[in-house]
């Protein structure tokens, strides 16, 4: 990428003559002549004296000579570093990321990819707005984000995770030592809704099922209504990721007809996607199968495995 006119200047200046720099540099006496003549109409300024025995600088040529020195000089720091960054030795990732991503897979895929490229910087923007993140990842304020699939731009996505939708229960619930939570008990049992006004994973649930809910309470926030159901106010949906260290005493179920989201990462084009933010996309895939390798699931009361699940058809403005 640097300016071979640059070079040529530099290499008339030290040589005094247009033949021996061009011996020098690799080039026809013709080329120097020309990158020289180049260089004098973009400046505007002569900056040798063409004479019979050589060439010297003209008094702006002198002035020149320093400033042309620190361009060069400035040029190749640029390509050693920009080497180095292709390289993975150097640069920054900015990862948006929703709530439940950012507890219980960031601290992982993180430690992995530092302990893999220690020089690399990433920074994290938590949003569990989706189309905001999306918006994020398009104008390029992210490099990448988590989503849950579809997303409405045109982003390059990686599927990381089919996550289950799961009902959960007070322990003491007259379904707690079910197989399944039925259609039945989903329209018959009080149910406490998660709700950001939107369409969400929950609403997916209840229409694959072919349920109306009886919604005995709504609440915005999802530990409050953990807690709810702890208390015997009802049973709630959620997706298995925020269920993986739970705070309160509950107990899971699928529904009878299983539904699951797709988890993603995205990027808006891999084509143009730096190296630093491809191997953290690759990291974060290698890692999360890693993890559900080793348990088919970490949600509370034993494994529950997403094998059939039917993913969800829309997605939520909403993430969690």
């Amino acid at each position: 990428m640097k300016d071979q006119k640059y070079e040529a200047f530099i290499k008339v200046a030290e040589a005094g003559s247009f033949k021996r720099a061009a011996e020098e540099l690799g080039y026809t006496q013709a080329g120097i002549s020309y990158m020289i003549n180049a260089l004098e109409k973009e400046f505007g300024l002569p900056l040798f004296v063409r004479e019979y025995g050589g060439t010297r600088l003209t008094a702006e040529g002198e002035a020149l000579l320093p400033w042309v020195h620190g361009v060069r000089t400035s040029e190749r720091q640029l390509a050693s570093r920009l080497d180095e960054l292709k390289h993975l030795e150097g640069g920054s990732v900015r990862i948006a990321t929703f709530t439940s991503t950012s507890i219980h897979w960031l601290p992982g895929i993180a430690k992995r990819f530092q302990e893999i490229h220690p020089a690399i910087n990433l920074e994290f923007i938590s949003n569990d707005n989706q189309s905001e993140v999306e918006d994020m990842v398009w104008s390029g304020d992210a490099d990448c984000g988590f989503f849950a699939l579809p997303v409405a731009r045109e982003l390059a996505t990686v599927s990381l995770r089919h996550d289950p939708m799961l009902i959960v229960l007070p322990e003491d619930h007259p379904e707690a030592n079910a197989a399944f939570f039925s259609k039945e008990a989903m329209a018959t049992y009080p149910c406490i809704k998660i709700d950001n006004g939107v369409y969400t994973e929950m609403d997916e649930v209840y229409r694959v099922n072919g349920v109306e809910p009886h919604i005995a309470y709504s609440i915005d926030n999802d530990y409050a209504a953990l807690a709810m159901v702890a208390e015997g106010l009802g049973y709630c949906v959620f997706p298995e990721l925020i269920l993986r260290e739970p705070l309160f005493d509950v107990v899971c179920k699928h529904p009878e007809v299983p539904t699951s989201r797709e988890l993603a990462i995205a990027v808006r084009s891999f084509e143009n996607a730096s190296t630093a933010t491809k191997a953290f996309v690759a990291c974060t895939q290698a890692w999360v199968g890693d993890a559900y390798s080793r348990s088919d699931s970490a949600s509370p009361k034993g494994p529950l495995r997403d094998e059939g699940m039917r993913p969800s058809a829309r997605s939520s403005a909403n993430t969690r």
